[in-house]
């Protein structure tokens, strides 16, 4: 999940999060959380039970961490 970062001085380069709904922005910076980020990739393991990812409010339709 590395973003480029050829760019990150330019606020052209982020004019979009102006018009995103709050869900939108809310996963533009939950996505970049190096703790969720490995939350994420733990639940991607067989062996997790995905408290991991729910810890942090998120759902997956179609998806069971029972």
């Amino acid at each position: 999940m590395s973003p480029d970062a050829s760019s990150w001085r330019s606020a052209e380069a982020y004019d979009y999060l102006d018009d995103l709904p709050a869900a939108d922005l809310a996963w533009e910076y939950l996505r970049r959380n190096p703790d969720y980020q490995r939350d994420f990739q733990a639940t991607r393991s067989e062996d997790e039970d995905g408290d991991g990812v729910a810890r942090w409010g998120l759902r997956f339709p179609g998806r069971s961490f029972a």
